[in-house]
C-alpha cells in the first residue's frame, strides 16, 4: 500500500522536474501531484506525493522537510486520509463510523415574516423610505 505525503510550502510557480528530481534523490516509486486553483490553473502551494514504500516515505520526510527549494521552506508531512480525520469534518452525520459532529446553536432571526404593529417589514424599509420620499417631493411641486 502506497504512503500519502503533504507537501506544502511550495511556491506558486516552479520546475516540477527540480522537484522531480529532488524526489528521486532520496528513493524510488514517487509519485508528486500540484494541486492548482480550478479556475486560474495557478499553483495553490500544495500538493501530494505518493510513495510505495513505507520506508521511502519516512526517508523523503526526514531529508526533505524544511529543505529550502525555490527559496521557500518544504514542509513535508504524512497526509491524512479524508476518513481518518477526527472533528474536521462539518458535515451532518460526518464520515461513517463517526459520531456527528454538532452544530453550535445560533437563536439568531435573520428576517421575520410577521411584523410588528406600526413598524415596516424590515425587509422592504429602504424601498418604503424611497417611496416615501417620491410621494414627498410630489405633494411639494403640486
Amino acid at each position: 500500500m502506497s504512503v500519502r505525503l503533504y507537501v506544502g510550502n511550495l511556491p506558486q510557480s516552479f520546475d516540477a522536474k527540480e522537484l522531480d528530481a529532488l524526489f528521486t534523490g532520496v528513493g524510488e516509486g514517487i509519485r508528486f501531484k500540484a494541486v492548482q486553483d480550478r479556475e486560474t490553473g495557478a499553483g495553490r502551494g500544495f500538493g501530494f506525493a505518493n510513495v510505495d514504500d513505507e520506508k521511502v516515505a519516512d526517508a523523503v520526510i526526514e531529508q526533505l522537510n524544511g529543505h529550502v527549494f525555490a527559496g521557500n521552506a518544504l514542509r513535508i508531512e504524512r497526509s491524512e486520509r479524508r476518513d481518518e480525520r477526527r472533528g474536521n469534518d462539518r458535515r451532518p452525520g460526518g464520515a461513517p463510523g463517526t459520531p456527528a459532529v454538532a452544530r453550535k446553536a445560533v437563536n439568531k432571526v435573520v428576517h421575520s415574516d410577521s411584523v410588528e404593529e406600526g413598524a415596516p417589514d424590515p425587509r422592504w424599509a429602504g424601498e418604503l423610505a424611497k417611496l416615501k420620499n417620491l410621494l414627498d417631493n410630489q405633494k411639494a411641486a403640486v
